[in-house]
């Protein structure tokens, strides 16, 4: 399933492309994410936790660094896992762009997702609404992250903090019942004449 997210970033684009090419730098901006090793050659070892409902994923797994094109800020990243428990896998391939926005940037993130197992029993709307969640937390963390930097400030205690079933189960509730709301009640609305 794709699933596209776009943020927008207060900084400029050289700013924000130089914070993508530090990849331990951008893991400590994702909830439930922990890199946990360099494998040489752009590919990185690691964990992401994520409580969704009453089932709590935990995958091992690698990310590849497929493409990086300074002239087009373009990113392509290939990620694969299992998850710890053996109840399913996850594999993903993100691409990420990057342009100008006035005097910051926007950052477009398309991720190809494809899951088996106790993952893929949830439908498409609910995983595209915790993929938004994460992503709206991964913006905010990174912007502190580059604006801490881009002051001289420690970055030590901006990682993000672990993803919170109940916090983004809650935001994803909220999420598709106004997905809800709007399929089956604003159609109705009486047309002023």
């Amino acid at each position: 399933m794709l699933i596209s997210n776009e943020f927008d970033v207060a900084q400029p684009i050289d700013r924000v492309w130089e914070f993508f090419g530090d990849i331990p730098g951008v893991a400590a901006c994702l909830p439930g994410a922990d890199l946990t090793e360099d494998l040489g050659n752009g590919a990185y070892g690691g964990t992401v936790g994520i409580r969704m409902g009453p089932v709590k994923l935990e995958f091992a797994g690698k990310a590849t660094i497929v493409e990086r094109d300074d002239a087009t800020k373009r990113m392509l990243i290939d990620a694969s896992g299992a998850d710890l428990k053996g109840r399913g896998q996850a594999a993903m391939t993100v691409t990420a762009v990057l342009t100008g926005k006035g005097s910051g940037t926007t950052v477009r993130m398309d991720q190809d997702i494809q899951l088996s197992g106790a993952a893929a029993q949830y439908g498409r709307g609910m995983i595209s609404d915790v993929t938004k969640v994460l992503m709206g937390q991964f913006a905010d963390n990174a912007q502190r992250r580059i604006g801490a930097l881009q002051r001289g400030e420690s970055v030590d205690d901006l990682s993000a903090k672990p993803a919170s079933g109940l916090s983004i189960g809650l935001q994803a509730m909220r999420m598709a019942l106004m997905r809800v709301f709007r399929r089956f009640f604003l159609p109705y609305q009486p047309n002023p004449s």
